[in-house]
């Protein structure tokens, strides 16, 4: 597929090819220094996730619903990494007119970590102009839902939203948790110091 090409599923589903060059939504920063950087820190940020999970995962009684959860937060940035390390290396550029070979000769469009991110699900779910009798945007044109994304995009949304709305307390626990480690720790060196 070019860029911009779409295969219709449904109305309410097509697969929409674009490359995504910089973070979520498009949103670009810094060029080629920019690009590296936002790989660097997401290999980072993996990288943290995965020992807090591992902890999460030893630790007796965790909710199974947070480990899918931040599961599904890893999973989603690791895909997301590889797309971006390897895309560029195993590709031609993608343009609106020419599809993308597969190993070209001449090598792929960008170096290892600066690659763009496939993104292709769009929900297209109302596309069209409100009733004129609707109060204040009456006959404005509405089109919801317009972000192309990823499965990885997904699983880290899912796994983001999942967090935000039903287990929020594991992380007021969390601090609860340290700050009585913390309090009782002082009170120990407290009490063993000569007076």
């Amino acid at each position: 597929m070019a860029i911009g090409d779409s295969i219709y599923i449904t109305d309410w589903f097509q697969l929409y090819f674009i490359e995504n060059e910089g973070m979520a939504f498009g949103l670009k920063w810094g060029g080629a220094y920019g690009k590296l950087f936002l790989s660097l820190f997401r290999i980072f940020a993996v990288g943290v996730i995965g020992i807090f999970l591992t902890q999460l995962i030893r630790k007796k009684g965790s909710s199974i619903g947070l480990i899918i959860s931040m599961s599904l937060i890893i999973a989603g940035a690791i895909g997301n990494i590889l797309d971006s390390a390897f895309y560029g290396l195993l590709f031609s550029e993608s343009s609106t007119r020419d599809i993308a070979t597969f190993l070209p000769e001449a090598g792929g469009y960008a170096k290892f970590l600066h690659g763009h991110v496939v993104d292709m699900l769009y929900f297209p779910l109302y596309n069209q102009n409100l009733p004129d009798w609707v109060p204040f945007i009456g006959g404005s044109h509405v089109h919801f839902f317009r972000p192309i994304f990823n499965i990885a995009d997904a699983a880290i949304s899912l796994g983001v939203l999942s967090i935000i709305l039903f287990h929020r307390h594991f992380f007021n626990e969390f601090d609860e948790q340290k700050a009585s480690e913390k309090i009782a720790s002082s009170e120990t060196s407290n009490t063993l110091a000569p007076s």
